[in-house]
């Protein structure tokens, strides 16, 4: 049986994946309602020019920038990394994961 499902369509974390022109090639849910429809709009003219050399950064050097954001009264991890196809990077991955108030931390290892 074939599957074309879409695992991320209604998780409650934004994702949002871009081509490595800034593209973006996709969204979940989550994602268009954090920063509305911009499937298939350049993501550069949505930042500013310290966040265009990140982005450019991470696509030249195969970064990661990860980091906090409040927003709406409520806290975000920012995670964004570049996404590979037979190890050529082909654009950037964000995650946007709401951080609750109190969260359990265990240390393994």
């Amino acid at each position: 049986m074939a599957m074309n499902l879409d695992f991320f369509k209604e998780i409650n974390v934004a994702v949002t994946v871009s081509d490595a022109e800034g593209n973006v090639v996709y969204q979940n849910d989550s994602s268009c309602d954090v920063n509305g429809d911009v499937r298939g709009k350049n993501m550069m003219g949505c930042h500013n020019e310290r966040s265009q050399q990140i982005i450019r950064h991470m696509l030249e050097h195969a970064a990661t920038n990860v980091y906090t954001i409040s927003k709406k009264g409520k806290k975000k991890l920012i995670y964004q990394t570049p996404w590979y196809e037979n190890g050529e990077i082909k654009g950037l991955v964000e995650l946007s994961i709401i951080i609750p108030e109190e969260m359990p931390h265990y240390d393994r290892g």
